[in-house]
C-alpha cells in the first residue's frame, strides 16, 4: 500500500472520528439540561432504553428514583416522563400549547390510519379542525342529550349482570360497545355477540392498541422500512379492514339520511357538516372509527373496576349505598335527575379513574418549542408522557395511593372538591373530547349497580386488583365476584322506569 493510500486512510479515519466526536458533543450539550434519568453505554447511550412487561409500574419506581420528572429512551427518541400531579399541572397545563402535537406514530397513524386518526394527529392546524368536529358533537349540552341511551343501557346491564354474574366484564363491554355504536352511528345493537360489526370494530381496536405497544412493529423505530412492502404488509391488510367497515358503517347513515329515516348521531352531525369543518373523506370515517375506539374500551374499563372496587372495599360500597337509599329509596331507579345529589357516587367513580386509570400509560405528546421547568429543559422535538399511573400514585396528593378511598375526593361539607383532578381523560388541549359522555356513562352504571347489588369477593378466590391487562388500555383480568340483590322486586322496579 502506497504511503498515499495510508495517509488518505487515516484521514479518513480521523475525520470519522471527529465528526463522530462533534455529534456526541453536541448531543451531550443540546440533552445536558434534560431531567435525569437511567443512564444508557457510552458512546451512544445518553439515557437508557426502558421496556418490560407493564411499563408504568416501571415508570412510577424510576418516578421514586429519580424525581417527579425523569428522562428515558423509548425506541430511538427520546422521553420525558412526568409522574408526578404538581409537575403535570405545570408542564402538561402551564404549556399546553407547547404540547398539542404528537410523536410520529408509524405503524398506527401513517400506515393504518393514512394520518387520519385525531388520537394522534400532528400539526396544530389538523388537531384543531378534528378536534373541533369531535367537540360540537360531544360537548355537554349535546351529551346530556344521550343520557336516556345511557340509561336504557344501564338497565340492560344490570339485567345481564343478573342473569350472568361471572360474566360482568363481557357485560361491561357490551354496554360500552352498544352506546358508542348507537351515539356513533345511531345504530341499537342489543349484544355485542350478535352484532358482527361490533366484532369487527372490537379487532379494529385491538390492531390499533397494537401498533402503538413500543417494540411490536420495527417501523416505529425504522420509519425508512415503511417504503418496503415485507415490513408493512400486515399493516396495509388491516388498513384496508378498518375503512372499508367505516365507510360501510358510514355509508348505511347516509342511506337512512337520503330515505328520511336517519336516528341524530355522530354520523349524521360530519355528513351534514363535512364541508363547513373542511373534513377530508378520510378524517370524517376516521373520525368516527376514534369514537369507537377511544369510547368503548374505556368504558367497559372502568365499569369492571367499579365492581371489583366494591367487591375489595365494602366500607366504600356500603357508604354509597346509604346515600343511595336516602335520596332514592328502593322503589325506583337512580337516574341524571339525582345526580347533584349522589355526591358519594360522583366519589366513587373519580377513585375509580384515580385508582385503576384506563390509559393507564397515557398518550405522549411532543414539545413543539423549548419548554423550561425549573432547572430543566424539555428540548423541542422531545416527546412528552404524562403517566396517569405514576401520577395517580403521588403520595403528596393522594395519600396511600393504593388503597381505594373516594372519601379523598369529598371535602368536610360533603361536596365534591375542586382544588384537586386527577387527568383521567388527558391533558391540556388534547384532553378526550368524549368525557361528558363516558362520565355519564359511569355515573348512572356505578349508580344503578351499587344500587342494585352488594358485591362481595367469593369466598376462596380473591380478587387480585393488581392483575390487569398489559395493553394501551387497561381492563382487568377476569375476576370472581358475588352479586346479591338488594332489592326483592329488582326486575319489576327497572321496568317500571319509562326511558
Amino acid at each position: 500500500m502506497s504511503l498515499l493510500a495510508s495517509v488518505s486512510q487515516l484521514t479518513a479515519v480521523l475525520a470519522l472520528c471527529a465528526f463522530a466526536y462533534m455529534y456526541l458533543k453536541r448531543s451531550q450539550t443540546r440533552y445536558a439540561s434534560l431531567p435525569p434519568g437511567p443512564r444508557g453505554s457510552w458512546p451512544f447511550g445518553i439515557r437508557k432504553s426502558i421496556a418490560g412487561p407493564y411499563l408504568p409500574r416501571i415508570y412510577e419506581t424510576l418516578c421514586q428514583e429519580y424525581g417527579p420528572v425523569f428522562t428515558v429512551k423509548q425506541g430511538n427518541d427520546l422521553t420525558v416522563v412526568i409522574g408526578r400531579y404538581e409537575a403535570a399541572v405545570e408542564i402538561m397545563g402551564g404549556h399546553s400549547a407547547d404540547l398539542i402535537d404528537r410523536p410520529r406514530a408509524v405503524a398506527a397513524q401513517e400506515i393504518m390510519c393514512q394520518n387520519n386518526s385525531l388520537i394522534l394527529a400532528t400539526g396544530k392546524e389538523q388537531v384543531r379542525k378534528l378536534r373541533t368536529a369531535t367537540h360540537n358533537a360531544t360537548q355537554p349540552r349535546i351529551a346530556a342529550t344521550y343520557e336516556p341511551h345511557q340509561i336504557k343501557g344501564a338497565k340492560q346491564h344490570i339485567l345481564d349482570i343478573l342473569e350472568d354474574p361471572g360474566n360482568q366484564l363481557e357485560h361491561a363491554k357490551r354496554y360500552a360497545a352498544s352506546l358508542i355504536m348507537e351515539v356513533t352511528f345511531g345504530k341499537t345493537t342489543p349484544t355485542s355477540y350478535s352484532d358482527p360489526e361490533v366484532k369487527a370494530i372490537k379487532n379494529v381496536a385491538a390492531n390499533f392498541s397494537g401498533a402503538l405497544l413500543p417494540g411490536k412493529y420495527l417501523v416505529n423505530s425504522f420509519p425508512v422500512l415503511k417504503h418496503i412492502p415485507f415490513f408493512v404488509s400486515e399493516l396495509k391488510k388491516m388498513h384496508m379492514h378498518e375503512i372499508s367497515l367505516y365507510r360501510r358503517l358510514l355509508g348505511a347513515v347516509k342511506e337512512s339520511m337520503d330515505k328520511g329515516e336517519a336516528r341524530s348521531s355522530f354520523g349524521t352531525y360530519l355528513l351534514e357538516n363535512q364541508s363547513r369543518l373542511g373534513l377530508t373523506e378520510g378524517e370524517m370515517v376516521y373520525l368516527t372509527g376514534d369514537m369507537f375506539i377511544a369510547g368503548s374500551d374505556t368504558t367497559s374499563a372502568a365499569l369492571g373496576v367499579v365492581s371489583m372496587a366494591a367487591a375489595c372495599y365494602p366500607e366504600a360500597q356500603a357508604r354509597v349505598q346509604a346515600q343511595l337509599d336516602e335520596v332514592v329509596g328502593r322503589n325506583r331507579i337512580p337516574t341524571f335527575d339525582d345526580r347533584k345529589l349522589l355526591t358519594e357516587v360522583e366519589a366513587f367513580v373519580l377513585e375509580v379513574f384515580r385508582w385503576r386509570p384506563a390509559a393507564v400509560l397515557g398518550f405522549a405528546h411532543k414539545a413543539t418549542k423549548d419548554i423550561v421547568w425549573r432547572d430543566y429543559v424539555i428540548p423541542a422535538g422531545t416527546s412528552v408522557l404524562g403517566c396517569h399511573w405514576a401520577i395517580s400514585r403521588d403520595p403528596e396528593v393522594f395519600p396511600e395511593p393504593e388503597v381505594f378511598k373516594p372519601q379523598r375526593w369529598l371535602d368536610n361539607n360533603g361536596s365534591i372538591r375542586n382544588d384537586v383532578k386527577f387527568q383521567n381523560f388527558g391533558f391540556g388541549r388534547r384532553v378526550c373530547p368524549g368525557q361528558p359522555i363516558a362520565e355519564r356513562s359511569l355515573f348512572i352504571n356505578c349508580a344503578l349497580i351499587l344500587w342494585a347489588f352488594d358485591i362481595s369477593q367469593v369466598p376462596g378466590k380473591p380478587i387480585d386488583t393488581y392483575a390487569l391487562a398489559d395493553t394501551i388500555i387497561t381492563q382487568p383480568l377476569p375476576f370472581a365476584a358475588h352479586y346479591k340483590r338488594r332489592i326483592p322486586n329488582l326486575e319489576e322496579v327497572i321496568a317500571a322506569h319509562q326511558d
